[in-house]
């Protein structure tokens, strides 16, 4: 079978579901290593912390030194610590203290993890397609079906097999993904954005000297702040205003917002060519706002529950449109502008969650309060579109 840009294609979207596993897995096993190895809440808390601390520094890294980067060498390579990583949960605890092992394990994830996310987008962007919008929001609907293919598969997983047994095989299992990522790259067709190895990409400092890279910079970090606040305390939210399980939590709270943003970018990568981004870029401003209030302040926790469905459907254009735009208004941005903007974006997940949880703290603990400040990162977000727009408009005239 003679390999194209399509067996590229294929590879990129099982790129995005390991980006998925890679964050999303360990976090379902937390308690369980809290259980099994004598861990506190504070050692778990830190296991977190240094997956996304490690991705924000391959961003940083990706970023400076992307003229430097064998493409094949290093997307082979995420996968290939994606896999260790995720076969060292159940391993490395028994060769080395336990939470030294995982500290390592999530250390394997976090790189593996950053350069996926790094370098599976422009590979994406740099494929010789005609709607480049469509199949970048396509791409990034793969981590969205990974996300919650994670929860659901393994939530299947323990219902037939003891959880204090089993869960050992568990991560070998779903490091078979990351290992098919690794034989595709190693053979697949790559790809290159204009300028990219030539020396002629956009500099950091003509980067930084475009007032619209810095509107993509916030919008992006909107982007992540906005998506992950919700993602992150839907969970918890859905337990304590319904009074559910936390595995029915899982189901009604993180996994359909995960299927619903998946919906939207599968939705629009599938019908690009009719769709005006922009505008649907403004509707998700909107229609994330709102879902964000009424998940605030609905009279019943049911309506809760339907404003963190629909804040994921709302949201899920938002990062794929970003880089779409950013590639468009700068092409000889390369794979440090994609960097950038990731580095931005992760920034985004971190910071946002953590200043809602904040803020619900100090006003009683009630989550609504998280939600109502999340408005502000769709707000802003629509603020700096619309900036954007002005901008752009006004250099393509003056060219």
């Amino acid at each position: 079978m003679k390999l194209t840009y399509r067996s590229t294609m294929l590879a990129c979207y099982n790129g995005y579901i390991t980006q998925a596993i890679s964050i999303n897995l360990a976090p379902l096993l937390y308690l369980t290593f809290q259980s099994a190895f004598g861990l506190s809440v504070g050692a778990i808390s830190s296991l977190i912390a240094v997956n996304f601390s490690t991705q924000l520094l391959i961003d940083f890294l990706a970023s400076r030194f992307s003229d430097r980067m064998n493409l094949r060498f290093f997307a082979v390579l995420a996968h290939v610590l994606v896999a260790v990583g995720l076969a060292g949960l159940s391993i490395f605890p028994m060769i080395l203290p336990p939470y030294i092992g995982l500290l390592v394990a999530e250390t394997l994830l976090g790189i593996g993890g950053g350069f996926t996310e790094v370098l599976i987008s422009p590979l994406m962007e740099a494929c010789p397609t005609e709607e480049k919008s469509g199949n970048m929001s396509l791409l990034h609907s793969f981590y969205c079906w990974g996300q919650a293919g994670d929860v659901l598969l393994s939530g299947i997983y323990f219902s037939f097999f003891e959880i204090e047994e089993s869960w050992r095989f568990l991560p070998f299992l779903w490091a078979l993904v990351p290992v098919v990522g690794a034989i595709a790259f190693s053979v697949v067709p790559i790809y290159h954005l204009p300028g990219d190895g030539e020396g002629k990409h956009s500099s950091y400092r003509r980067l930084f000297g475009m007032p619209l890279f810095f509107c993509f910079l916030l919008m992006m970090f909107c982007a992540g702040a906005g998506e992950m606040t919700m993602s992150q305390w839907s969970s918890a939210f859905a337990e304590s205003a319904l009074g559910v399980s936390k595995a029915l939590g899982d189901l009604l709270g993180p996994c359909m917002f995960a299927l619903m943003m998946g919906l939207t970018r599968a939705l629009y990568g599938k019908f690009s060519h009719r769709i005006d981004l922009h505008k649907m870029m403004i509707l998700g401003c909107i229609g994330c706002a709102g879902a964000y209030l009424l998940s605030a302040f609905a009279p019943h926790p049911a309506f809760s529950l339907l404003g963190c469905t629909l804040c994921g459907f709302s949201v899920g254009i938002f990062w794929p449109g970003v880089l779409s735009r950013a590639s468009e208004a700068i092409p000889t941005g390369g794979i440090s502008m994609f960097a950038i903007l990731a580095l931005a974006g992760d920034l985004g997940c971190l910071i946002g969650p953590s200043v809602a949880g904040g803020i619900a703290d100090m006003l009683g603990g009630e989550l609504k309060w998280a939600f109502c400040f999340a408005v502000i990162f769709p707000i802003v977000c629509l603020v700096t579109l619309l900036l954007y727009k002005m901008l752009y408009n006004k250099r393509k005239e003056r060219l």
